[in-house]
């Protein structure tokens, strides 16, 4: 970490790398908290940068935006989308509502959940798919006069 912005980082990173790389094959646990431990503290600086290009271990340090805790937090919310999406598709099938490939394209392409969620309480009401996505008036602060 002291050589961090030495012209040296990349030789001497990757003697580090090497060692926690022998390392993870005995105690993956020490070597992952290490390889994290550095990402962390090395932060934006070249040798941070080079680090983060080959890390792939488990988070150790929750809510520091790590690259393995991104990618996982990234993949659980489009998981949790899809579930969203599925539920969606199963209530306008329940309700006899036919779903085109575009409506059916763009409810499982969406990974906002607040939105997924506005939509799966449209779906009880909808009388046609398309009407999911047909902006609520409450919500733009249009009244319903207006709308």
């Amino acid at each position: 970490m002291a050589h961090a912005r030495s012209a040296d980082c990349e030789a001497i990173l990757k003697a580090i790398i090497t060692a926690l790389q022998e390392l993870q094959e005995s105690d993956p646990e020490t070597a992952g908290y290490s390889f994290e431990f550095l990402e962390i503290n090395l932060g934006s600086t070249p040798a941070g940068e080079k680090l983060r290009e080959i890390m792939s271990f488990v988070s150790y340090f929750p809510g520091r935006g790590t690259v393995r805790e991104t990618a996982y937090l990234e993949g659980k919310a489009e998981g949790k989308a899809k579930g969203e999406a599925k539920g969606i598709l199963f209530v306008l099938e329940v309700r006899g509502i036919s779903v085109s490939d575009s409506v059916r394209e763009r409810l499982t392409a969406c990974t906002d959940l607040d939105r997924m969620d506005a939509w799966l309480e449209r779906s009880r009401t909808v009388e046609r798919a398309e009407d999911l996505f047909v902006e609520d008036p409450e919500a733009s602060g249009i009244s319903p006069e207006q709308a």
